[in-house]
């Protein structure tokens, strides 16, 4: 079994990348379509060809990488089990503590550390890949801190919930899906809420923006829109950075608007309030709630779908791989690789679910603002400084892209100021 699976992952992960590469860099087509040359749609009416050249080169390169280290993961898990590497973390966890309380956050802390080590080659030259194109200006200290603090930070989430799922395993063997769902519920809530508090000033240093008269136009945006802020917050991105970002996160009294300094240092005021109008939108329209219901949904199936998939992987490959049970922790990387894959099947319609509400957030954004030159200068420097592809491949943008496309956020705006005119 195990030389079937060294060679059979061999074979189809060349075969993989090598498909994968002559999609890339060989097939797909990052050209503008004649409908929209000329038009502010079209990079080449707002880019050099050296930045043409680099955004074409860099998407590629990116797009490869992202697409090759997702798979990776997957072959990870199933390794740990074929391998019987799964077998010797359980072993080792239980030799060090007799309590369970304290084996399962160690089997996690075991399997953690040799899913980020193996991964984390890729992590690095998709660094190097980013301060080569000049989007990154990360030193490699403030990077690896970044990294160790993800590391961390997700050890100590998923110690918690991994804990919590295996007592119910062992207590409700037919329902702990459903009691595991229902728990998550309320911890996702509160994750939204200690997010912007608690988790992010760990990355990152938040102080009230400086510009107090763009501060007072931004509060004034937020007042219209009925949302309940008195501050905005400036972040330093610049020591990490060239691209661009703002968002509006969190629940409650932890609800904060943010502006990277980036975005400030190189946008005009009107763009930045375009900008910021795009993220009151969602917080208008409710899609930060749409998201949290979205996420609490596809986990009551995803968790659903593992309990069965679950129990036919153990009944098939269980014996094989001398895990007992499902509530057996040696099967946590099983688990892990089921859930994994689901994700991946249902991002396509998650990936279209949201570029629809990014969308509904320009058009409100738009509507607010009524500035629709100011809307496509944004536009346009978020791609320059990003060196993002106006025009991706289909199977880029349909399992990657959040976002609608830049050439149609761009020729969206055009329209809508062709109708203004009118």
């Amino acid at each position: 079994m195990k030389k079937k699976f060294v060679i059979w992952t061999l074979v189809l992960f060349s075969l993989y990348g090598l498909l994968l590469g002559l999609y890339l860099f060989q097939w797909a087509d990052f050209g503008v379509p004649d409908a929209y040359k000329g038009t502010a749609a079209d990079p080449a009416t707002f880019m050099t060809d050296r930045q043409l050249e680099l955004a074409e080169d860099y998407s590629r390169y990116k797009d490869f990488l992202s697409f090759i280290t997702e798979p990776l993961e997957w072959v990870i898990y199933l390794g740990v089990m074929v391998f019987g590497v799964s077998l010797i973390f359980k072993q080792f966890s239980e030799r060090a503590s007799r309590f369970k309380i304290i084996q399962i956050p160690l089997y996690v802390l075991l399997l953690q550390t040799v899913t980020t080590i193996i991964l984390f080659p890729f992590d690095y030259i998709s660094r190097r890949l980013s301060i080569s194109y000049g989007i990154s200006t990360q030193s490699f200290s403030s990077w690896m801190r970044d990294e160790l603090i993800g590391f961390w930070v997700g050890f100590v989430i998923m110690a918690i919930l991994i804990t919590v799922l295996y007592w119910l395993m062992n207590k409700f063997k037919k329902r702990w899906w459903l009691y595991a769902w229902m728990l998550l519920v309320p911890f996702l809530v509160f994750m939204m809420f200690i997010q912007p508090v608690v988790i992010d000033p760990l990355y990152n240093d938040f102080t009230e923006l400086q510009d107090k008269q763009l501060e007072e136009k931004i509060l004034g945006l937020a007042n219209q829109a009925d949302i309940p802020a008195d501050r905005v917050y400036e972040v330093n991105m610049s020591e990490k950075t060239n691209s661009m970002n703002a968002y509006v996160n969190g629940i409650g009294s932890n609800l904060r608007i943010v502006l990277w300094d980036t975005t400030l240092n190189r946008l005009k005021d009107n763009e930045v309030l375009f900008i910021m109008a795009h993220e009151i939108g969602h917080y208008v329209m409710n899609h930060l709630y749409m998201n949290l219901l979205g996420v609490i949904a596809s986990s009551f199936v995803g968790l659903f779908l593992a309990y069965h998939l679950m129990h036919y992987t153990m009944r098939k490959w269980g014996e094989k791989w001398k895990v007992k049970d499902v509530s057996d922790i040696a099967a946590l990387p099983v688990f892990f690789l089921l859930l994994s894959l689901l994700s991946f099947i249902a991002s396509p319609v998650e990936l279209a679910i949201s570029r629809n509400a990014e969308k509904a957030a320009d058009e409100y954004a738009i509507e607010m603002t009524e500035d629709p030159e100011a809307a496509v200068g944004s536009f346009q420097e978020l791609t320059v400084n990003g060196l993002s592809e106006v025009n991706p491949p289909a199977l880029v943008k349909y399992l990657r892209y959040g976002h609608p496309t830049m050439m149609e956020r761009i020729h969206m705006l055009e329209q809508y100021q062709e109708e203004k005119q009118e």
